[in-house]
């Protein structure tokens, strides 16, 4: 279970910033300039890719012992 810490974190931070982002939207300043979370979208994904590629490392690596 150790091995998979890095991705389930990876994994749970990449899903919760494309939530949040969700959550808190986008609005518009009175001054009419647009206020929006954009940057939680790249951090997600990059967050989601992290854990593809580690789970990838895990599950071609070979075992050791057998």
């Amino acid at each position: 279970m150790k091995k998979y810490i890095l991705t389930l974190l990876s994994l749970l931070i990449g899903i919760g910033c494309l939530v949040s982002q969700n959550i808190i939207g986008s609005t518009v300043a009175p001054n009419g300039t647009l206020i929006e979370t954009f940057y939680l979208i790249p951090i997600g994904f990059s967050f989601i890719a992290l854990a593809l590629i580690s789970s990838a490392f895990i599950g071609f690596r070979k075992p050791i012992n057998q």
